[in-house]
């Protein structure tokens, strides 16, 4: 949460010139207000969709919040849009809606993205730690190989950077990523999602998933017959199914993950700065070393919610359980219903 906020702050304060120079009423105010709406709305559904239970039976003084969290949440949006059409100054109309338009656009590229990266925390450690720390053995890497190697430019937005070091941290990042996996996946604390229920309460422990699990897998033909040539019988294949998913996690990391990189270097060109700002000494500011983890959470959270989010009959539960007594016995008898229509009871 406070790196997001540095980051919005970093890219709001070059917006935040436009606003001086001009004289532009509550640009900056406005610009702080739509990041708190955002983070309530955000952080307000993550936190009900796992800890619903728990805020609705909780203090009385919480219930309100979660039982009317979007509603709440479009008010508050309303309240600063109408707080940016109150405050427009005719001479001023383009240069305000534009930097209506650079806050908006900020919130999508931090607040929103910096979002699924909680939610990657909330899906097992692993997702996060696996996810980030790639993005930095790429980084590492593709500065070794392009520094001892580099000669052919890969992109003109970086001239520093080469297809020599492209290429060599792509390959160190996979070799790094499947060595991790195997550190982290032994351990429950890091592949376990973070859950409540009432029996347990908040606890990081589960019943694995089948991805976390080892797998036997049938050896291709070809592939036996060339470990043969060298004395070695491999008939099958011992593998946790994790393995694949972080191939290809490591494969996004090189490949696109440097794009957000190359992004961040136009977007200091247009505006004719060195850097995001001067929070690390040597380095710029948190933008400057988070740009590309942006991009690679966001495909994270994306790509577990469509190919690995499990059918949770858990997470159902929980809905029911916020349900009323009287509604929870009218699902009750639909349930039912349903079931013995399909001959199941």
């Amino acid at each position: 949460m406070l790196i997001q906020i540095k980051c919005f702050h970093e890219i709001i304060s070059i917006g935040y010139i436009v606003y001086k120079s001009q004289k532009l009423p509550y640009f900056r105010t406005l610009s702080w207000y739509f990041l708190v709406t955002t983070n309530y709305f955000l952080y307000g559904e993550s936190l009900i969709d796992r800890f619903g239970i728990l805020l609705s039976r909780g203090d009385q003084f919480m219930q309100p919040f979660a039982t009317y969290h979007r509603f709440i949440s479009l008010c508050m949006y309303l309240a600063g849009f109408l707080g940016f059409v109150l405050s427009l100054v005719k001479k001023h109309y383009l240069r305000q809606f534009t930097l209506f338009g650079y806050t908006h656009v900020t919130l999508l590229l931090i607040v929103t993205q910096s979002h699924f990266i909680i939610n990657n925390i909330f899906n097992g450690l692993i997702w996060f730690l696996l996810s980030t720390t790639l993005v930095i053995c790429n980084d590492i890497w593709a500065y070794i190989f392009g520094f001892f190697f580099g000669k052919t430019p890969l992109i003109k937005l970086s001239p520093k950077k080469t297809w020599e070091g492209f290429i060599g941290g792509g390959f160190a990042t996979i070799i790094y990523g499947i060595l991790c996996a195997y550190a982290l996946i032994r351990f429950d604390f890091f592949v376990c999602p973070i859950s409540y229920s009432e029996s347990q309460g908040i606890s990081m422990q589960c019943e694995r998933s089948h991805v976390f699990q080892v797998a036997h897998y049938n050896v291709p033909a070809t592939v036996k017959s060339l470990f043969a040539l060298v004395g070695v019988e491999l008939t099958i294949l011992k593998l946790y199914p994790f393995i694949f998913h972080t191939i290809m996690m490591a494969c996004f990391a090189s490949l696109i993950g440097p794009f957000g990189g190359f992004f961040a270097s136009g977007f200091k060109r247009a505006f004719k700065i060195k850097d995001f700002g001067d929070s690390i000494p040597g380095h710029g500011g948190l933008m400057d070393r988070f740009d590309c983890q942006l991009l690679m959470g966001t495909f994270v959270y994306v790509y577990y919610i469509t190919f690995l989010s499990p059918a949770n009959p858990e997470r159902l539960l929980k809905m029911v359980l916020q349900m009323k007594q009287e509604e929870q016995l009218e699902f009750f008898s639909l349930l039912q219903t349903a079931l013995k229509g399909q001959g199941q009871l």
